[in-house]
């Protein structure tokens, strides 16, 4: 195949899933018609040959074990026939025709499955490969990662890899990564062959998303877009029927960007693919590939991150970052308190969670810009990723910057409570390593004159601490500058986040939490998920105490902490319970 792109370019089919819905009128997952209605999947085959098409991709897109209900030997034999159908597609018509078999290539095709995992997609490139496929794509992914070894795995065995990407029409992925850095990252990785964009997109939205590509040598390029944009009609997708438009686009994609494999995706049909055969200059010398399209700026801005002073440089000292929690009404006058008393202090910066427990507070950003208005100390909103969607989340960004709020913690977030859940549904479109790579992307497209400097959460009391140490790794992969831990309250805790510090050289603050009495280090140990608080230290304060004796041991359980973590810690995050900020001076005296 690889040679015969030095000379050729390739027409790939349309798409099957939505043409065999109109076709046979069925919402059937059409899948499942390789072992049922076989002679279906044949003949639509075979119209994509007919129409031009030179490379046809199994009928496998949504074959994985949970669209099998959790059936193996399901996932193979419907691997299994979708193979052999396209085989005796490709014979009949070389048949029929009198073309060689040589010049129809057939793909094993693989999409993406939710709660489908690296090694779930290995098995599924076993079967291919078991089956003599040679040439694999993987379409419509949203991130790279998780394919990454069933790619080397189809190269390892001497396939053709190729990798398309989908995105929205701003250019995103539902991961939250750009096109731009989606195939950069793919012509990064040396076992795939091909790579370039196909659905979530019409024709007319695609060739844009195209040019903010820095396009690279080395690697054919793919687009195969969708007919349009489709209406839903007694559930049924339909799409606007312009192959004239779709095919005349994609010969001016082919002139400008130097592709090498077209076809379609979603609402294309044999007519689409037929129409851009008779249009698409197949036969040709390979030219020179240019990497061309725009070159994009890199970070110019000065960063504005805490953690700088005022030329730029890292601060030669213990960093100290103080939460407030916004208010649960609309009753901000003691957090305001909170925030001057801590201007007077050596406070670098001021965090604000993002509604904590799925409860509804004060934002977090625009609670930020106020005390950022009314004190001009450095401030530093949470955001989670229950609450919005990638546009959304752009925006917030975009409207914190203009704001003057450049610091962000980005989490994924605590779930909406149980009893809400009927009433309202988290979002959830990423976690918070998709949400740092929008910020990621968007300091490098569209901030370069403020970017953003964000950070991630430690949960080191995770049980397996090697998974939490790959993430935060994923984390600073992302962008991630810096890191605020779990509050801690024991010497083990301590000793797991000097673990992760010495095998990442992660910039960390440890979480320092003075609890306030009995009943609240009480609360804190049974109440509240993620923070472990032994017994001997719910032990140490008072059964009834005073407010005073209470801050007494919550102040001297901090110095504690502290003290354990001054040999590697880069500085502290303080949570005070109920803002008594005015124990900070007290404990780093």
């Amino acid at each position: 195949m690889k040679q015969y792109l030095e000379q050729h370019r390739i027409i790939t089919d349309g798409s099957f899933g939505t043409y065999y819905a109109q076709k046979y009128n069925t919402l059937e997952l059409p899948e499942l018609a390789n072992t049922e209605y076989p002679g279906r999947v044949k003949e639509i085959h075979k119209e994509y040959i007919l129409a031009g098409a030179n490379l046809i991709r199994t009928n496998t897109f949504a074959v994985n074990v949970e669209a099998m209900s959790g059936n193996q030997e399901k996932v193979e034999e419907t691997i299994r026939q979708a193979v052999w159908l396209a085989r005796e597609a490709v014979k009949e018509v070389c048949e029929e025709v009198g073309k060689s078999k040589q010049q129809v290539f057939i793909a094993g095709d693989i999409g993406p499955a939710e709660g489908q995992g690296r090694e779930d997609y290995c098995d599924l490139v076993r079967i291919f490969l078991k089956e003599g496929i040679s040439v694999f794509t993987f379409e419509t992914f949203g991130a790279l990662e998780d394919i990454l070894p069933a790619v080397r795995m189809a190269k390892e065995a001497g396939a053709t890899v190729l990798v398309t990407f989908s995105v929205n029409q701003f250019g995103y992925s539902n991961q939250g990564l750009s096109a731009r850095k989606l195939v950069e990252r793919a012509f990064d990785v040396e076992q795939i062959d091909g790579v370039g964009l196909n659905c979530g997109v019409g024709p007319g939205h695609m060739e844009k998303i195209m040019q903010s590509i820095e396009w690279q040598k080395g690697k054919f390029r793919i687009a195969l877009p969708n007919a349009g944009y489709p209406k839903r009609q007694k559930g049924y997708l339909l799409f606007n029927n312009q192959p004239d438009y779709f095919a005349h686009t994609l010969q001016n994609m082919c002139e400008k960007y130097g592709l090498d494999i077209v076809g379609g995706c979603c609402g294309t049909t044999p007519v689409f693919i037929r129409t851009l055969a008779e249009i698409i200059e197949v036969n040709r010398k390979k030219e020179e590939q240019t990497a061309c399209i725009k070159v994009l700026p890199h970070l110019q801005g000065k960063s504005k991150a805490f953690f700088l002073d005022e030329e730029g440089k890292v601060k030669k000292k213990k960093l100290i970052a103080v939460e407030l929690a916004p208010p649960l009404n609309g009753e901000d006058d003691q957090l305001l308190a909170a925030a001057f008393q801590l201007k007077e202090s050596v406070v670098d910066v001021i965090t604000f969670p993002d509604s904590p427990s799925g409860r509804t507070r004060i934002d977090s950003v625009l609670m930020a810009a106020k005390v950022k208005r009314e004190t001009n100390i450095a401030v530093m909103p949470h955001i989670c990723c229950r609450d919005k969607n990638a546009i959304a989340m752009r925006s917030l960004f975009l409207g914190a910057s203009i704001n003057d709020i450049h610091n962000m913690l980005i989490i994924t977030g605590d779930p909406i409570p149980s009893l809400e859940r009927q009433s309202t549904k988290g979002v959830f479109n990423f976690d918070a390593v998709g949400l740092m790579n929008i910020a990621r992307d968007m300091n490098e497209e569209g901030m370069t004159r403020t970017p953003i400097s964000y950070g991630g959460a430690i949960n080191q009391g995770r049980r397996n601490l090697e998974v939490e140490i790959n993430r935060v790794r994923r984390k600073m992969d992302a962008g991630a500058e810096f890191f605020l831990t779990q509050p801690v309250f024991s010497k083990e805790s301590v000793e797991r986040i000097r673990q992760i510090k010495e095998e990442t050289g992660a910039r960390i603050l440890c979480g320092i939490m003075p609890l306030v009495s009995r009943r609240n280090a009480e609360f804190m140990r049974n109440e509240i998920p993620g923070v472990s608080v032994p017994l001997e230290v719910v032990n140490r304060y008072p059964e009834k105490g005073t407010k005073e004796e209470g801050e007494a041991v919550g102040v001297a359980v901090a110095k504690e902490m502290i003290a354990l973590a001054e040999d590697f810690a880069d500085g502290y995050y303080f949570s005070f319970p109920f803002n008594r900020v005015h124990m900070l001076e007290r404990i780093l005296e």
